[in-house]
């Protein structure tokens, strides 16, 4: 594997270990490229703290860390950070604006939420998800992959759908037609493989393979040892061959 655009840092408050020790266990495992890519923040109202993502106040910090580590670094490893980010139409923009203030060369789109997450919904990863949700999942995702801003789209398949199966490949399909004509790459989330979540799934691999959408492999890190996952590397091998999956190995950061 060549390159790794989905790292997590503590800054989220749900990740473990320093920046520097993920960029060690990435060298030391034969990675050349490497992005960071926490949680953006969110412009909510006053007062409302998500504990989940980075804090705003934190971002300029987050993106100045890596940047320096890039520096010490330059010579074993391309170091690239950004943010992943939801795409929020009613404030979309202005989270635009933040993340590049601060200086992030890129963002990963990860829909963790069918609606800002203090509107009351459930997230996206929770069971229980019906009906048109399936729909409004899919419109959100390519809404956000016309922007042009979004390297890639992680975890696609993240809606924990419970609805009609017929209705849910017909969706996906139309996200992976869209995503192919787009030329924007879907994720094989490393996460969803290790933890065995309903997420990275084999029958939206199944789809993905049929239409011929660009896949990326990302390692989704939230600790140092999985800075490099190899045994859901070996799984994404068989996955690959199974069902004829289009993995590219990087993608080109042009800035946002």
């Amino acid at each position: 594997m060549l390159a790794n655009y989905h790292t997590h840092t503590y800054r989220c408050n749900h990740a473990s270990g320093t920046e520097e020790e993920y960029i060690l266990r990435a060298i030391s495992c034969g990675i050349q490229i490497m992005g960071f890519s926490d949680h953006a923040p969110i412009p909510f109202e006053e007062g409302y703290n998500t504990g989940w993502r980075v804090p705003k106040e934190k971002a300029q910090e987050y993106v100045d860390t890596i940047n320096a580590l890039k520096k010490k670094y330059k010579d074993k490893i391309e170091l690239h950070v950004g943010f992943e980010m939801e795409y929020y139409p009613d404030c979309f923009d202005v989270m635009l604006r933040f993340v590049k203030s601060v200086g992030a060369e890129y963002l990963i789109l990860g829909e963790h939420y069918l609606g800002k997450e203090n509107d009351g919904r459930r997230s996206s990863g929770m069971p229980g998800h019906t009906g048109d949700s399936i729909t409004e999942y899919v419109d959100l995702i390519i809404e956000g992959m016309k922007t042009g801003k979004f390297l890639y789209v992680a975890h696609p398949d993240i809606l924990n759908y419970i609805g009609d199966d017929e209705r849910w490949e017909r969706e996906m399909t139309r996200l992976c037609k869209v995503a192919k004509e787009l030329n924007v790459p879907l994720e094989i989330n490393c996460l969803g493989i290790r933890d065995n979540r309903t997420y990275s799934s084999e029958k939206f691999y199944k789809i993905a393979g049929q239409v011929g959408s660009k896949m990326i492999v990302g390692f989704d890190a939230h600790d140092v040892a999985s800075a490099y996952d190899g045994e859901s590397l070996e799984k994404i091998k068989v996955l690959k061959e199974k069902y004829n999956l289009n993995i590219i190995d990087k993608v080109e950061i042009k800035g946002l």
